[in-house]
């Protein structure tokens, strides 16, 4: 697996995560729990973010990782 398909699996995983915890922020019932969910969410988002950003990195320095 090269490392442009690691990363695109990372950020399809990551994207999951994020779904979950929306979902989870948005059933819970107690507010401190919403917020803990809330700021996971968060979290992730950055990360996400920065994960994209560097696969386009790759893609543009390694033509060949640039996925279909």
């Amino acid at each position: 697996m090269t490392v442009g398909a690691q990363v695109r699996q990372t950020v399809a995983a990551l994207k999951g995560s994020q779904a979950t915890l929306r979902l989870y922020a948005a059933h819970s019932r107690h507010e401190e729990t919403r917020s803990a969910y809330r700021q996971a969410f968060d979290i992730v988002s950055a990360v996400l973010s920065d994960l994209e950003k560097r696969l386009q990195e790759i893609e543009q320095e390694e033509p060949q990782y640039k996925g279909n």
